[in-house]
């Protein structure tokens, strides 16, 4: 099981609920830190919320239209390394290749389908370490590379 903070504005909020439903029915923990429906809200709100979550060990899944917004203001965080994935390739290959800790998707690019399976490949893929390590340290040149993550 997996501790999943996840989140979406108003264009995220659809798929967040049944990314949430089916997360939950794989045996995953969900922490939703919002929003509680399609009014308009500000992206950054919920990135940095949960950004500001996830720790050693847990991953976070951000919904937004494209994925992009929630991506670029998650990143500003220390030791946080968001990744936008519209196919099941990049989700692996953010895992494997950069420790990506959180996924943020674009609710208007992918549907729901697709999503789980982006979703799923990115909970089932592990860090490949190695000569990764050091281009890790490069981009978290503030605080040194946490090998514990993701």
């Amino acid at each position: 099981m997996t501790k999943i903070i996840i989140a979406a504005d108003h264009a995220g909020f659809a798929l967040k609920q049944t990314l949430i439903e089916y997360l939950e029915q794989r045996g995953h923990e969900c922490h939703d830190f919002g929003t509680d429906s399609a009014e308009p809200v500000d992206y950054p709100d919920f990135a940095h919320a949960v950004a500001s979550a996830v720790n050693n060990g847990d991953v976070g899944i951000l919904i937004c239209g494209t994925g992009i917004g929630m991506s670029i203001a998650a990143n500003r965080h220390s030791m946080i390394r968001c990744a936008v994935a519209v196919t099941p390739r990049m989700a692996e290959l953010a895992r494997q290749h950069n420790a990506a800790n959180v996924l943020a998707l674009g609710a208007r690019l992918i549907d729901e389908e697709h999503a789980k399976k982006i979703v799923d490949i990115f909970l089932d893929t592990e860090y490949s370490g190695g000569r990764h390590d050091a281009r890790i340290a490069k981009i978290d040149l503030n605080v040194g590379f946490d090998s514990r993550q993701p």
